[in-house]
């Protein structure tokens, strides 16, 4: 394959010429920048991309951690961090975790590596003093609070929104309410059992550590939730689910069983997927697309920015 040597041979310049032909500086003549472009032509020379670069210092490649790619809340976020990426000529780089460190790791140690310019984390498994020693290699973005922490964030209010989501069963005449949740660890999860926990103290409600269902991620996860109630002397009579997806499984195993909603068991839902529309599921809209926008927009800029979504009650007819 040909390399800037060889066209500058073929056309009888310099480097320095054929290098600024390439580039589309001015100040070349037109007779040597067509001898530039004939060699070119002629040798089916191709730019070696990893060279362009280490003279950029950019690749124009963003790196997008989240753990799971087939879950609809990181589907949407996935979506508007892709607008805007397309807008802004960057390709994306996913690096599906598990929610397994090392992982993780490899995406920062990408980001060390100069492999991508930037790194967005959906959902962190690493430890800030882990994250912190990879701070001077380049922007990492995260879809949690981070106003504590030098780094860039888009997030919303998990402890009000679980607050407001609580408070909404209440009134509505709950009392024993439980809730879903798909990991106990992280931020979100530790906000959302702090809002918790000061509701039931708030409302002098007792708190019933069997009441938390955890490890809830995906459709079938509700089956699953309403089998071990099935079992409980004193099951929950509502339920706060902080995934669509598995508010639709809880309600379609009420549906199969004759389990009458929201008589019998009042559910309410997280993130207003389409699912929830589509079954009439009660449920807390998160602007999750218009957050991948923004997280992709931080990614890029140099600055340190927060930015706090709003979470909206969406009510239909599962509470």
């Amino acid at each position: 394959m040909a390399n800037i040597k060889d066209l500058a041979k073929m056309a009888n310049v310099s480097v320095t010429t054929v290098s600024r032909v390439l580039n589309h500086h001015p100040y070349v003549s037109k007779e040597k920048r067509e001898a530039v472009w004939e060699a070119v032509k002629q040798s089916n020379y191709q730019k070696n991309i990893n060279a362009v670069h280490l003279s950029t210092g950019k690749t124009h490649l963003i790196g997008v951690v989240l753990p799971y790619s087939n879950h609809p809340y990181f589907g949407l976020l996935l979506d508007g961090i892709a607008q805007e990426a397309v807008k802004n000529n960057y390709s994306l780089v996913l690096i599906q975790t598990n929610y397994e460190e090392e992982r993780e790791i490899k995406a920062l140690d990408m980001l060390k590596h100069k492999q991508i310019d930037a790194l967005i984390i959906c959902s962190r498994i690493c430890s800030w003093s882990t994250t912190y020693s990879y701070l001077e290699y380049g922007k990492i973005v995260f879809c949690e609070d981070t106003r504590q922490h030098p780094f860039s964030s888009t997030f919303v209010d998990h402890y009000t929104s679980f607050e407001t989501a609580l408070t909404h069963l209440y009134n509505k005449g709950h009392e024993k309410i439980g809730y879903c949740i798909g990991r106990k660890q992280g931020s979100n999860s530790i906000n959302r059992a702090n809002a918790y926990r000061d509701f039931l103290t708030k409302n002098q409600l007792p708190y019933r550590h069997d009441y938390i269902f955890d490890q809830c991620l995906f459709l079938q996860d509700g089956e699953k939730v309403m089998k071990q109630m099935k079992e409980m002397k004193e099951p929950p009579a509502a339920l706060l689910v902080t995934s669509d997806q598995v508010a639709a499984g809880i309600a379609t195993y009420c549906q199969n069983n004759n389990i009458v909603i929201p008589h019998e068991l009042a559910i309410m839902g997280f993130d207003n997927d389409p699912i929830s529309k589509v079954m009439g599921i009660t449920t807390m809209e998160i602007p999750l697309v218009e957050m991948g926008k923004h997280l992709f927009i931080q990614s890029i800029q140099d600055e340190i920015t927060y930015k706090e979504m709003g979470v909206s009650l969406i009510e239909r007819n599962t509470v």
